[in-house]
């Protein structure tokens, strides 16, 4: 077999085959990644076997494929962009485990009095702001379950509102830069993390707007379920603290958002700039050696499986760019006259289901290197074809069965007793206006590309 530029071509062992052989070359690693999915093997792990697997029929034999992957392994993880990754979540950790979460509600909610379900919209304007300086939805789910829910409950707001309010709000982390989904999808596609950065913008303020109206109309329509909380007649005043978080928190958005947008750093080295503005402001909210360790482990759990996703996805995206698989999905689509907007809806019908099945960075790493050159062949704008990506499967974080932003705040609020299917039910107004906005961006594309156009 010979190689290429460390490419082994396999193309002569697919001409002498036929029938079956032509099947298992083609799609042997994808049906194979299908089944161990669905019999609930760890996503990893079923990626790096499938991807072996399939290697192992496209390449014709077992030596060819581990050469390969000697060659790849680590190829996926080792580029010094993926500092982002750790950065911005130990960054988020920081900042949940502080307090300054907390201070960022607090403050919100004084300055909203007056406004129907106020401690509701108090907690989407937290998770907006908190969302700007972490880029994972996970910590904002924790940090918030603990705050607004007492909050809320407190008020007598019903626990489906109040908890679908916090699931919910927490998925902006995912659309409002640095958004860890944002850095992998440009990892994938090699776009600028910067650009995306720019694009999630102006759509993550519109989708943080229709939140907050939609708890104010909730609040009006159903008083019953988010009265007027006990405390609405007091002003209670704001401690030094809680206000120094705040603007610290404030302050990490600018230096590190800023600094990159403007050229003064690249994202690399703003998430370290940001990360190091978040220990100080840590240690300054009295944070000791005990809570920076564990904030710390807490974003090594969570940034591990997703390195290790990558690790196994970058294997996977080899068998898939050798056995021209996104071709043959081409070819197939081009055979039902779906056009550029029925394939773009195909797509989104994808993401969706397998949203309701498999995590957020498994769906991306599975569809991604499959989708992404069909965009591109058919002409669809990157930005515009990455948000609407990014917010379907964003989606999926708050629907059923598995709805990873659903089980965190299940296991993070301090009621034991709410039902999982209570928070879906409060959460899924949520997702239906995440899905408008991704429609919003496809009919007006100016709201995503406008930005990053000016950078």
């Amino acid at each position: 077999m010979a190689f290429e530029g460390g490419w082994p071509r396999a193309t002569s062992n697919c001409l002498n085959r036929t029938g079956i052989n032509v099947i298992l070359d083609m799609w042997g690693g994808l049906i194979a990644l299908a089944v161990l999915v669905v019999i609930g093997v760890p996503v990893v792990f079923a990626f790096a076997a499938a991807a072996a697997l399939g290697l192992v029929f496209a390449l014709g034999g077992v030596e060819p494929m581990i050469n390969l992957l000697q060659q790849t392994a680590l190829s996926g993880i080792k580029e010094y962009n993926f500092v982002v990754i750790p950065c911005f979540t130990v960054m988020g950790m920081l900042i949940a485990h502080c307090g300054a979460a907390g201070d960022l509600f607090n403050v919100v909610n004084r300055f909203l009095r007056g406004v129907p379900g106020r401690l509701a919209v108090a907690t989407v304007g937290g998770n907006a702001i908190f969302a700007a300086v972490t880029g994972v939805g996970i910590a904002a789910a924790a940090a918030f379950s603990h705050v607004a829910y007492p909050a809320m409950r407190k008020s007598n707001y019903s626990r489906s509102f109040a908890t679908g309010c916090i699931a919910g709000s927490s998925v902006l982390g995912l659309l409002i830069p640095p958004s860890v989904f944002m850095i992998v999808w440009a990892i994938l596609t090699e776009q600028s993390v910067g650009k995306l950065f720019a694009a999630g913008v102006f759509p993550g303020i519109v989708l943080s707007l229709m939140y907050a109206v939609y708890c104010m109309v909730y609040a009006k329509l159903r008083p019953s379920a988010a009265p007027e909380d006990a405390l609405a007649g007091e002003v209670v005043p704001l401690t030094r603290a809680q206000i120094g978080g705040a603007v610290g928190v404030g302050i990490m958005i600018v230096v590190t958002l800023g600094g990159i947008w403007l050229g003064y750093f690249t994202p690399t080295e703003g998430s370290a700039v940001g990360l190091v503005c978040a220990a100080i402001l840590a240690v300054a909210k009295g944070m000791r050696w005990r809570g920076l360790f564990d904030a710390f482990v807490e974003a090594g759990r969570t940034v591990t499986p997703i390195m290790l996703l990558l690790m196994a996805a970058t294997i996977y995206t080899k068998l898939i760019a050798l056995n021209g698989i996104p071709q043959e999905v081409q070819a197939i689509l081009e055979s039902l006259g779906l056009g550029s907007g029925g394939t773009l809806l195909f797509m989104v019908a994808v993401w969706f289901v397998l949203g309701c099945m498999i995590d957020s960075i498994s769906i991306m790493l599975l569809t991604v290197p499959i989708f992404w050159p069909l965009a591109s062949e058919l002409g669809m704008d990157p930005i515009v074809f990455a948000l609407i990506g990014i917010l379907v499967i964003e989606a999926g974080v708050l629907t059923p069965p598995f709805g990873i932003g659903v089980f965190v705040v299940k296991a993070a609020i301090p009621d034991r007793d709410i039902l999982v299917s209570e928070i879906f039910l409060g959460a899924t107004p949520y997702w239906i206006l995440i899905l408008l906005v991704a429609w919003l961006i496809y009919v007006w594309p100016p709201l995503a590309t406008w930005l990053p156009s000016r950078l």
